[in-house]
């Protein structure tokens, strides 16, 4: 078994791998959908999931009733099938084609002047936001540039996809203001159940750097290693094909088995 990957395009390129010799892998990232196979649990959020959710939220009253979308993402397999997904969404809500812009950027990229203008452009009329899947290194030089062009998250709000609360730490604050991110879990949320399973899955070590703050994906893999472990003692062996049947339904909350774990113990 395996417990990594970390973009759709790794995943794709090992998967015939763990089909061939029938091995699995539990991938914890984000994960667009029209994918599926036995070897293989998913365990991140799909578009249904987290962006259709965004979305709904930033065309209702309370998220600012907005009618004009602008999607923009990194090049690779996760945006492009995410966003076709949500672009699907945001016509069956009425959106019309003309309100709905698509535009990716390659890995690393550095120049946001362009694009950013063209966003300024987009949302001069009002009622305007943007659905990022920008990935990694990326987002820094995107804030910065929408900052510098003078545009603020009340002229039109960015709704983030792949920014994690580490990377929102790394940036300046005033480019941030009024934007919003959306995740399936957060580190930072203050509550007595979070401390919990925070204390139970980290270490001495990582307490004491209390800048760093776990993504989504960390809090799926402690979660995979549990459904792991689980299903071995559950199906008595590490043979794939038993081992990842469907789990019965089990009515007790995921999050008592993990505030009770350590992820130390053996």
């Amino acid at each position: 078994v395996v417990f990594g990957c970390w973009t759709s395009v790794s995943r794709k390129s090992v998967l015939p791998v763990f089909e061939q010799y029938n091995h699995l892998l539990f991938y914890p990232v984000q994960y667009e959908g029209e994918e599926q196979s036995l070897n293989v649990f998913y365990t991140g959020a799909t578009p249904n999931q987290q962006l259709v959710p965004a979305a709904e939220y930033l065309m209702s009253e309370e998220g600012g009733s907005y009618k004009k979308f602008y999607l923009l993402g990194t090049d690779y397999v996760f945006p492009r099938t995410a966003n076709k997904v949500l672009k699907a969404y945001l016509k069956s809500e009425g959106v019309p084609e003309e309100n709905i812009v698509e535009e990716y950027t390659p890995f690393h990229h550095q120049d946001y002047q362009t694009i950013v203008a063209k966003i300024k452009v987009f949302a001069a009329g009002g009622d305007a936001c943007v659905l990022s899947t920008i990935n990694g290194d990326s987002n820094v030089p995107f804030y910065k540039e929408f900052a510098n062009q003078g545009l603020t998250a009340s002229d039109c709000p960015i709704m983030a996809f792949s920014v994690a609360e580490d990377e929102l730490r790394a940036m300046d604050v005033p480019p941030l203001v009024g934007h919003l991110a959306c995740w399936n879990y957060y580190q930072s949320i203050d509550s007595p159940e979070n401390k919990k399973f925070v204390d139970a899955t980290s270490t001495p070590s990582s307490r004491s750097i209390s800048a760093k703050f776990s993504p989504t994906a960390n809090s799926r893999s402690f979660m995979q290693r549990m459904v792991w472990s689980n299903r071995i003692l559950t199906a008595a062996t590490c043979i794939p094909t038993a081992t990842s049947q469907r789990p019965r339904a089990d009515p007790r909350r995921v999050e008592v088995d993990l505030h009770a774990a350590n992820a130390n113990d053996e």
